[in-house]
């Protein structure tokens, strides 16, 4: 594997071991809210958001292009437009930006995330997930 940039290469498989990655992250967003209730702080669970999102990033560009992001998760949404073009509906590139922005907060900040942001980052998550997953069918 050769790193380019902010970018690795990765062999044919390491696709399907990441998507494997995003679906146990997605699922633990989804037990960690489920358990967070509203009351709870929300954090953690937003951090197993952006991890999902970026797994699922890094699942479709090594499936498109064999690359990776590595260490600058702004640029995981050009390398996904790299490896799309048109194909990468708006909404979908809105969605992980949209995680994606709240990552250097909710991992490494001192604010208290909420339980309603953290609901509205699972429906973000939940959107770009089917979408991921639809591209990822027969890869």
């Amino acid at each position: 594997m050769t790193r380019i940039g902010s970018t690795k290469a990765v062999d044919g498989d390491y696709a399907h071991r990441r998507l494997a990655n995003a679906r146990a992250y997605w699922q633990a967003a989804h037990d960690a809210f489920e358990l967070a209730g509203e009351g709870g702080k929300a954090n953690p669970v937003m951090s197993q958001i952006v991890n999902a999102a970026i797994a699922y990033a890094d699942a479709l560009t090594a499936s498109r292009k064999s690359l990776v992001n590595q260490k600058d998760h702004g640029g995981v949404v050009k390398l996904l437009r790299e490896s799309f073009g048109r194909e990468l509906p708006i909404a979908q590139e809105r969605h992980l930006r949209r995680i994606l922005e709240e990552k250097d907060e909710v991992q490494y900040g001192v604010s208290v995330g909420r339980y309603a942001d953290a609901k509205a980052m699972l429906a973000d998550l939940d959107e770009f997930k089917n979408w991921a997953e639809r591209q990822m069918i027969g890869s």
